[in-house]
């Protein structure tokens, strides 16, 4: 049984890494590069070696609600969606409440992770790290590796002609921090995701011209969702998870193409993804459509050839002068402390049982947290990694034989797309409910929604068709959070508190309160049915 626990990194999965440990009665010591705790949302001027980077603008692309620890909600008062500077705020919060600073050594860098001798025999891993200079070398019944996945720049430059000869200036949006770089420029961000959609929105209130260039095209999504509520809120419900995973694959196909096209036509903005069957993430921007339809950015697709201070793209001969490019392309990662035959890395992915373990270790003490992309908040789900492995590593839990894990996780590998519900088809993609169910499940904790809507009708009704807050993972089992049940119940209350700054009466209307009492009736009819 593992006692003593190394924790690679302080970010998010780090810290919760952290609280597990202390929960399960481990001696956890973590090591963090940097001088203080956050990760990837501790913004700073510069860039760090082996640290997240990211812009001052960076704002949460889950609300509040859905991106908190599952037994620390946020304070009331902050935005649904929360700037960097914030998060990191309640990160520390976060740490302080449950007193984990004392277990985090700063400035501290893991060099090497090493099987003991006898690992065999004990499991146990040798961990050299240099702090000040100095090299210490300890031992650690287990080690949990907490690094995240972007930290190592993607920069294909041989996939873009010319790009020797250009005269401007080019480099990785990790470099990116402000925009005032871009003021009077031409600039061509290339790229669709989040960051890249960012950059070129935030350049576009100070550039002369800005371009996006994009291969696949994406479903461009903005926070606030239908009737203004937050997306992930009335997306990430455990009612509308099940109806997608009932249906054909088409089905739920043309249901998102349709629900993306709610608000503008991804096609007539030049937007629509090419390949609409496997999920390609959503990207978060609520200005986007704006820039395009008032002519601040332009979309354009791949590029064909750079020249010395311009570019053509594929299917446009016309060249367009360009001074600033920003290669918006994303991340791979690796584990430069462990060797390869304990953690490979290949095609964007690592042969890891349920994106945590190694599948072939003769023991089960080294477990890597948050290295997977769910459709879904990353903190609940690291969080919820954690609470799993640090049971597996204390031996409360067992895994499945060695070669059943491998079985699995090569099946994964291949990327079969299956039959029904969407088609998570790229590396590390993840459905999240689904996903989170299954490690919950496994420690006990998952909510019983049967007994529940015979002992409580109202939470189970809230649990099932309202949004999968990460609160209901405390409801049950080990880690229980006797506060669970009144923050689910208060979730919305919270959401409006801080959008509700001027109080509005509204009159009652006859027709709404009869609309109201049909809801509730179908609403039972559809639990009765889906129960039955």
């Amino acid at each position: 049984m593992a006692q003593r626990v190394a924790i690679v990194g302080a970010g998010v999965s780090g810290l919760a890494s952290v609280k597990c440990c202390l929960e399960e009665g481990l001696e956890p010591t973590c090591f963090e590069r940097s001088d203080d705790l956050g990760g990837l949302w501790r913004f700073t001027e510069h860039v760090e070696e082996g640290r997240a980077s990211l812009y001052k603008s960076v704002v949460s692309n889950s609300c509040k609600e859905m991106s908190c620890y599952s037994d620390f909600p946020f304070p009331e008062d902050y935005p649904n969606y929360v700037p960097n500077s914030q998060f990191l705020e309640y990160l520390k919060m976060y740490a302080n409440r449950f007193n984990l600073l004392k277990c985090i050594q700063f400035k501290t860098k893991v060099c090497s992770i090493t099987k003991c001798p006898d690992f065999t025999v004990s499991g146990r891993w040798e961990v050299v790290t240099l702090r000040e200079g100095k090299h210490e070398s300890a031992i650690f019944d287990a080690v949990m590796v907490c690094t995240g996945f972007l930290t190592n720049p993607y920069l294909p430059l041989d996939s873009f002609p010319g790009i020797n000869t250009f005269k401007g200036q080019y480099f990785h949006s990790r470099q990116y921090k402000h925009p005032d770089i871009f003021k009077d420029k031409r600039v061509l961000v290339v790229g669709m995701g989040n960051s890249g959609t960012d950059i070129a929105v935030e350049a576009s209130h100070l550039a002369k011209k800005v371009f996006l260039s994009t291969t696949g095209g994406a479903w461009v999504l903005s926070r606030v969702f239908d009737s203004g509520y937050p997306w992930d809120m009335v997306f990430t419900t455990r009612f509308q998870n099940l109806l997608r995973n009932s249906l054909p694959t088409p089905i739920v196909t043309w249901w998102i193409a349709r629900k993306m096209d709610n608000r503008f036509s991804h096609a007539n903005y030049g937007l629509i993804p090419e390949d609409r069957t496997q999920l390609k993430e959503f990207v978060l921007n609520d200005e986007l459509p704006g820039r395009i339809i008032t002519g601040k950015v332009f979309i354009r697709p791949s590029i064909k050839e750079v020249k010395e201070n311009s570019v053509i793209f594929n299917n446009t001969p016309k060249e367009e002068p360009i001074d600033v490019i920003v290669f918006a392309t994303g991340y791979t990662f690796a584990f430069p402390f462990l060797d390869e035959s304990v953690v490979k890395v290949e095609d964007g992915q690592a042969s890891l049982y349920k994106y945590i373990f190694p599948a072939h270790l003769q023991k089960p003490t080294l477990a890597v947290i948050g290295l997977i992309k769910p459709l879904g908040s990353m903190i609940p789900t690291g969080e919820t990694q954690a609470r799993w492995a640090v049971r597996v590593l204390k031996g409360v839990n067992k895994l499945p034989p060695p070669s059943v894990m491998i079985q699995e996780v090569n099946a994964r590998k291949e990327n079969k797309p299956g039959w029904f519900g969407l088609c998570y088809c790229k590396a590390l993609q993840s459905d999240y409910i689904t996903y989170i169910d299954e490690l919950l499940t496994y420690i006990n904790a998952k909510p019983n929604l049967f007994s529940m809507l015979l002992t409580d009708p109202r939470l189970a009704l809230t649990v099932f068709f309202g949004p999968c807050s990460p609160y209901q993972f405390r409801l049950t089992g080990p880690g229980k959070w006797e506060g669970a049940r009144n923050a689910i119940m208060t979730q919305w209350d919270r959401t409006f508190k801080v959008t509700k700054s001027r109080i509005v009466q509204e009159s009652p209307s006859p027709f709404e309160s009869l609309l109201k009492l049909f809801s509730f009736l179908a609403l039972l009819i559809a639990v009765f049915l889906i129960f039955l």
